[in-house]
This record gives C-alpha cells, sequence and structure tokens, in this order.
C-alpha cells in the first residue's frame, strides 16, 4: 500500500508523528512502557496511510498510579490512620460550625440561637444530600482502585463530580423556595422564623459546591490519601473561624454574616478537594457526556437508596427539634448547642463511618473477604473506644460548656444532662453508621435505607413523644438517643451475615460473589464496556 502513495506524504505524517510525540516526552521519560509503544510506532511509520495523517491516533496520557493501599499492612493502622485524619478535619468544620453558634450567642439575643436551631435541621437535609453522593462515589471508586483499575476510577470520579453538582444545583434550587414552608412546619415563628429564613436564604446556594467538595474527599478517600482529605475540611473550617468575627462583629452583620462565611468556607473546600483530585492524584479524567450517560445507572443506583438514608437523620432531628419547639425557645436553643457539640465530641465515630467504606471496598475488589470481616470488628472496638474517650471528655467539661454559651435555665439542663448521662449512647448511633457504610459499599443500600429510616421513625417518633409526655424536653432528649440501640445492633448482625454471605471462602484460589444483586450485575457489564 505505501507504494500508491508519493513518499513526500509519508514524511509529513512522520513529522506530525514526531512533533505530537515530542510535545509529550517530559511525561515519558519515566515511563518506561511507553517508551516501548512509542518505538513500535516508529517502527511502524512507513505504513501510515492519508487516513492516518489527517486524523493521527494519539497515545492517550498515561499516569504512573500508587497500588492500593489498604489491600496490605495493618487493617487497625489503616482504620486508625484514615479515621485520625477523617476525624481531625470532620471536628474542623463541625467547630466552625459551633463558632458560628457560639460567636451568635454572644449577642445574647436567644432568638438568633434558636433561629440557628431551626436552620440546622435545614442545613443538615442539605449535608446528607451532599453524602449520599459521596457514598456512592466512594462506593464505586474504592473497588475499582483496589481491582486496579484505574482507568475506570478515573472515569467514573469524572461522571461522579458532574452529576453531584447537577444534582446539587437542582435540589438547592427546590430547597431555597421552599425554605419559609419548611421553618413553619418546624415550628418556628414571629422573629425566630424571619431570622432563619435570611440565614438560610444565604446558605442554600452554597449546596452545590459543598456536594462536588465532598465527592472530591470520597476521591481521596478512595485512594487512601488521608491528609488531603483532611485538608478539604480542614482548610473550610480555618476560613469559617477566622471570617465569622470579622463579618459577625467587624461589619455588624449579625446572622447573615455567620451564612456568609461558611459560603466562603465551602467554596475554599471546593478549591482545596478539586486540586487534590484533578492536579495530585489525577484520578479524573475530562468528563464526557457518554460516559456519564453511561454511569448515571449505578451512581444513581447507590445514591439514591443512600440518599434516602441520609436523609432519615435530618428528618428524626427535625421532629425533634418540632417536639423542642412546644416547650420554649430555652429548648430549642438547648437542643442546638448539643446538635452542635455532638459531632465535634464524636467527629471520630462520623469518621470511621466514611472511612470503613473505601477499605472494606479496595479489599473487596481485591478479592480477600478475611480482612473485610476484621476491618468490621476493629471498627466497632474503635467505635467502642472513642465514645467512651469522649463522654470522660464531655463529662468533665460540661459546666464550661454551659458557661461558653452562656446557656440558662432548661437549655442548661438539657447540656448537663446530654454530657454527664446520654453521650454514652452515641455508641450505636455508631454502629449503625458502621453498618451503613458497609451495606453502600457492598451494594446493598437498601438494608442501609430500612435501618437508618426505621431508627428515624420507630425508633425515634414513639419514644420521643413517650419522652415528652412524661419528662417534657428531657425525655424527648432522651428518646431520641435511646432509639439508636435496637437499630445498632441489628445493624451489626446484618454487616456480619452480609460478608459472610457475599463472599464465599475461595475454593479454587477465585473469588466467588454469591447471589449478586442486580447492581452488581449492571456494574459489571459497564466495567467491562470501560476496560474494553
Amino acid at each position: 500500500m505505501t507504494a500508491r502513495w508519493p513518499p513526500l506524504l509519508n514524511l509529513v505524517a512522520a513529522s506530525n508523528e514526531i512533533r505530537r510525540l515530542t510535545s509529550r516526552a517530559s511525561r515519558l521519560v519515566a515511563n518506561p512502557a511507553a517508551g516501548l509503544k512509542i518505538k513500535k510506532r516508529f517502527e511502524g511509520m512507513e505504513s501510515i496511510t492519508p487516513e492516518v495523517a489527517r486524523h493521527p491516533r494519539v497515545p492517550p496520557r498515561r499516569v504512573a498510579v500508587e497500588p492500593p493501599k489498604f489491600v496490605s499492612g495493618s487493617l487497625l493502622r489503616h482504620i486508625l490512620v484514615m479515621t485520625g485524619a477523617g476525624a481531625f478535619g470532620l471536628v474542623a468544620i463541625f467547630v466552625g460550625d459551633l463558632a458560628n453558634i457560639y460567636f451568635l450567642s454572644l449577642l445574647n439575643d436567644q432568638a438568633i440561637v434558636a433561629a440557628i436551631g431551626y436552620g440546622s435541621s435545614i442545613v443538615a437535609l442539605t449535608i446528607s444530600i451532599g453524602l449520599g453522593l459521596l457514598i456512592a462515589t466512594m462506593s464505586l471508586v474504592s473497588p475499582a482502585i483496589g481491582a486496579g483499575r484505574y482507568v475506570r476510577a478515573r472515569r467514573v470520579a469524572a461522571s461522579a463530580h458532574c452529576w453531584t453538582f447537577i444534582v446539587a444545583t437542582i435540589l438547592a434550587v427546590i430547597i431555597w423556595f421552599l425554605i419559609p414552608t419548611l421553618l413553619t412546619l418546624l415550628g418556628a415563628t414571629g422573629r425566630t422564623h424571619e431570622l432563619a429564613t435570611r440565614y438560610l436564604e444565604i446558605l442554600v446556594p452554597a449546596l452545590p459546591p459543598l456536594a462536588v467538595a465532598m465527592a472530591s474527599t470520597a476521591v481521596l478517600r478512595s485512594v487512601g490519601d488521608a491528609r488531603r482529605s483532611m485538608n478539604v475540611t480542614l482548610y473550610g473550617a480555618v476560613a469559617n473561624v477566622i471570617l465569622d468575627p470579622v463579618l459577625i462583629f467587624g461589619f455588624g452583620l449579625g446572622i447573615e454574616g455567620a451564612a456568609i462565611a461558611s459560603v466562603i468556607a465551602r467554596l475554599v473546600m471546593l478549591c482545596i478537594g478539586l486540586y487534590g483530585v484533578i492536579r495530585v492524584h489525577r484520578l479524573m479524567s475530562r468528563p464526557r457526556w457518554r460516559a456519564m450517560v453511561s454511569d448515571a445507572r449505578p451512581l444513581a443506583m447507590i445514591a439514591v437508596p443512600a440518599l434516602a438514608t441520609n436523609i432519615a437523620t435530618p428528618f428524626a432531628n427535625a421532629y425533634v427539634t418540632a417536639a423542642m419547639s412546644g416547650f420554649g425557645d430555652g429548648a430549642v436553643a438547648g437542643w442546638a448547642i448539643i446538635g452542635r457539640i455532638m459531632p465535634v465530641a464524636f467527629g471520630a465515630i462520623f469518621a470511621l463511618s466514611g472511612n470503613v467504606g473505601p477499605i472494606i471496598g479496595q479489599n473487596f475488589g481485591a478479592k480477600k473477604p478475611d480482612r473485610m470481616r476484621q476491618t468490621l470488628t476493629l471498627a466497632l472496638c474503635v467505635a467502642a473506644a472513642f465514645t467512651t474517650f469522649s463522654w470522660i471528655v464531655l463529662a468533665i467539661l460540661a459546666p464550661f460548656i454551659v458557661q461558653a454559651f452562656k446557656a440558662e435555665g432548661q437549655a442548661a439542663e438539657l447540656i448537663l444532662i446530654f454530657c454527664y448521662y446520654l453521650a454514652p449512647l452515641f455508641f450505636f448511633l455508631g454502629t449503625l453508621f458502621v453498618s451503613n457504610a458497609i451495606h453502600n459499599t457492598l451494594g446493598r443500600p437498601q438494608v442501609s435505607t430500612a435501618l437508618n429510616w426505621g431508627r428515624a421513625t420507630i425508633g425515634t417518633i414513639p419514644l420521643v413523644w413517650i419522652g415528652g409526655e412524661i419528662a417534657g424536653a428531657y425525655g424527648v432528649l432522651a428518646g431520641n438517643l435511646g432509639g439508636g440501640i435496637v437499630f445498632g445492633c441489628i445493624g451489626v448482625i446484618l454487616s456480619y451475615r452480609l460478608i459472610d454471605h457475599i463472599t464465599q471462602a475461595p475454593v479454587s484460589g477465585t473469588f466467588k460473589l454469591a447471589r449478586a444483586p442486580r447492581s452488581w450485575w449492571i456494574r459489571h457489564r459497564i466495567r467491562r464496556r470501560m476496560d474494553e
């Protein structure tokens, strides 16, 4: 075929190919495999046709990747390192929220603190939306990394970020228009309703950047980069704490200043997260519409149940807030302060549930069922240790917490009861969170949805109502925390059964899936298509 074409055409094609390859020389020098491919292309240069000359085939950019991190080494060390870094980052962002309510409490206006309490229920709803999308991203990226399918991981990461932004934007618009209605349903009235509305109208539009930042932390956790996943929330919290006093007191913006500070902090989180995923780990390919359409279904099959799972917690908190509103603004203010104390005191539990998923996912992708079961056992032991430590610290610091927030009357009594008597019950919520993470990662998000909604309804509404009738606001608080005991235990039992069921003992050196669900079959077909 080469004899039919002028030699000059081959020369032009060769020069085009050399120019393209030379422009990538800096990236290919350290990659011997890519060098072999270049050699083969030069050896076949004489067979270039006009079609190839007009549309030269350029080899894709190869990125050096590290082996999966969690499939070897000490599992306890992996859990502690990831949980420690995650807890530090989570506590940092919760400290930012705590700073909001602390600086606003210095204004000596209980209506403002109560407005933050009502607004927190709706803010928790928006954060739960981001968490559902985070879980879907982590559930698909971490098994791909564990199996060594980095091309699939980069593609899913890009699609997940795009869909996260689209879905979060749509939901933010819907929630923004429903803010007054939602606050009325929660029991907010008068000036408290007005203040909460102004606070949320500024903060809710920042849901899309927050959700995308959370998707970036999911990718960073999946690859095992504990430090950078921590930095996403850490830098956002630092920005929030710095800007709060400046905007609230310096510019005299009050509750609007707290909302603006939170918006800026979320934008900082977005920049840090995308930098770690795109520039550092190069775990995001260029988004393409066909890839997004292909990945939409497996992402939705995990994200929708996970989203329903995470909405259950704000639903329960909203019901508790409405129950507290019947006992006055003092009870709502005390509940709002407790709602800010719990994430800070038990941040390690939240971080543990967020980091168990990547460890389980990588070992699932690497076909190591024994390490999956060991991870669950160690996670429960770590949760018990963290809960005990936090309870001791809260019991010691309880009087200082009351003084710091200038709580009085019923608000102060609620804080003291929580710190002295009810804090240990958070362990059962922690076991439920760990169970949810495992079921989401292993393709059973519907189980997590059932457990969380069972706890938010059967485990909350009757107990809160009975507690309120017997002991007022104190009974409401006790009923809310007591409902997690039964469902936490059920979640642990189902998690062990799932691991034993989904991973049978290897007979001939192969990893056999037992009765794979439909979601696994869909992911398997899409994975084969991407690998091809």
